[in-house]
This record gives C-alpha cells, structure tokens and sequence, in this order.
C-alpha cells in the first residue's frame, strides 16, 4: 500500500495533512508557552520567556539582551500571544488554506505558507524601524495567513464569503478590504499588531502566484498581452448576432465527461495510481483520461 495521501472523497478533505500538522503544533506550541509562564528558572524569569528570547522574532539590533538569530523566521510562525491570537489564526488558515491545499497538492502548499511567513518577518524586520519605529519581538502566523487569504482571494476570486455568516461578499473584495485596512494601519508605532508583517506575507503570496505557471488565476489574464499590445480583442457588434447563427454545441464539461460506450475496466489499482498523484502535485495535474477515470469510479460508486 502506498503511504501518500489521499484526498477523502476522490480530491477533497476538510482536514489536508499540512493543515492538519499546523494546527496540531501551533496548538501544542501555545499550551507549552502557557504551561511554561507557571514554571520559574530563576532571576524572576520563566521557561516561557526564555521561548520567547530564542524563538519569536526579535528585532536585527537586539533587545532587552536579546538577539535575532536565523531560525526565528520560522519559529516565530507557531508562536502566539493569546486564546484569541490564535483561534482566530488557526481558524482562518483552516477555512481558506483546506481548499488551496487540495488543489495544489501538501508539497506546494507547505511550501508557498511558510515561504510567506518568512517574507512576512523579513518584510517586519526591515521596514517596522524605518516606518513605525517599533522595537518588540514579533509573533503569530498572521503572515502567513495573509498569504493564505491573498492565495484564496486569486484563485476564488468570484467565491462568496458570508461576513457575520449574514452578508455575502465576494471574496477578491473582501480580502483586498483586509489589505487596505492593514495599510491604512501601518503608522502607528504604539500598535500591538504587526500590520507590515501581514503586507509582506500578502505580497509574497501575490508574487509567488503570478510568477508560478502552474497556478491558475483570473488577475493574470489582465496582463495577458496580444501581438499588438492589446489586451482583449475590439469590440464587434455583430458578436452577438453571429454566435446566435451557429449551430448549438454540447458544454465543453459535458463533453469532457461523456463517457464511451465502450468503457475500459477500471481496476482499484489504477485509482489508487490517480490519488497518489493528487496528493503529490493536485487535481489540476491529472490528465483527461486520468480525470475521466475518476469520475466514472465516483460515479459507479454513488
């Protein structure tokens, strides 16, 4: 048997393994800073602020006889401040990260969050002195999650999000209100929150989907050029009247799904091949027949 995952349900799972693990350690992360601040090291210090001396991200001059050191660009990702720091990091990383994680596959995924947190905290360092004069450590996986959020917001970027679970927004709206907010928040240095950090991990993700060829999303098509540096074609009239004079095709979906007369034997090994390959590089990569393949065993089993 082979030990990749597999999506439930033919490509999907509520819980992905990535999300699943960061969830699980910043969980255990955040009990062990808690339990931590009971126990006492002496000179009126505790094992939890020794955790945030080596681990969360400290300024590049140093403060308080604390040093910044290389690694704290990850650590500081699964260190958190409060219950709600937290829940509210974990859950958004959970509601816009499970649907990213499938398509793109664990691999990619993994990459592309920390990769953003990382931005995030070089974006903090160099910037906060220059712009807020802010001199603290740093820590929470907001970063990151923002690159989550612009992540979701690109490649879904017509998905309605229910704000209050009562008013429907689209997605690409949303997110670029909590982007501007952010903005708009960045010149105050008495502020808690760590608001360049936040546009770091937002604009890496931004840079990483536009650059990756595999990453299919709408703003791209905007800067799509034709050979005469246009980007659609002009605007014809008679469009309309033509497209009504042709003859009526089948949906491209229905034809890519119609399935032969003649259908092959589909044995469990060749659908345990084709979730494999999801969970190592995502649906989008299967190809036609292998896609075909797959939804007649889905059909078969309803």
């Amino acid at each position: 048997m082979s030990n990749y995952y597999r999506p439930g349900g033919f490509g999907f799972s509520f819980f992905p393994p990535v999300i699943k693990n960061l969830l699980i350690i910043n969980g255990v992360v955040f009990f062990i800073q808690i339990f931590g601040e009971q126990v006492g090291i002496g000179s009126g210090y505790s094992f939890s602020d020794v955790i945030m001396k080596y681990f969360s991200l400290i300024p590049l001059e140093g403060i308080g006889g604390a040093s910044f050191y290389p690694w704290q660009l990850i650590t500081y990702q699964f260190m958190h401040g409060s219950f709600a720091h937290i829940f509210f990091n974990m859950f958004s990383l959970w509601m816009f990260g499970m649907e990213i994680e499938n398509m793109w596959g664990s691999k990619k995924f993994l990459y592309y969050y920390l990769l953003c947190g990382i931005a995030a905290g070089i974006f903090h360092l160099v910037l906060s002195p220059i712009l807020t004069g802010g001199n603290a450590p740093t820590i929470g996986a907001s970063g990151a999650i923002f690159g989550v959020l612009v992540a979701f917001g690109m490649v879904f970027p017509n998905r309605y999000i229910f704000l209050y679970f009562l008013f429907p927004v689209k997605a690409k709206y949303l997110i670029t209100f909590f982007i501007l907010i952010e903005i708009f928040a960045i010149d105050s240095a008495a502020t808690t929150v760590a608001h360049l950090a936040h546009l770091g991990g937002a604009l890496a993700g931004f840079i990483f989907i536009m650059f990756d060829p595999r990453t299919d999303a709408e703003i791209k098509y905007l800067f799509k050029k034709t050979p005469h540096n246009r980007t659609a074609k002009p605007f014809n009239p008679f469009g309309g009247f033509k497209n009504r004079m042709k003859k009526k095709e089948e949906p491209e979906e229905a034809k890519f799904y119609e399935i032969k007369e003649e259908k092959d034997t589909i044995s469990q090994e060749d659908i345990d091949k084709i979730l494999d390959k999801i969970s190592r590089s995502g649906y989008q990569n299967l190809t036609e027949k292998e896609k075909r393949i797959l939804f007649e065993a889905s059909k078969k089993i309803k």
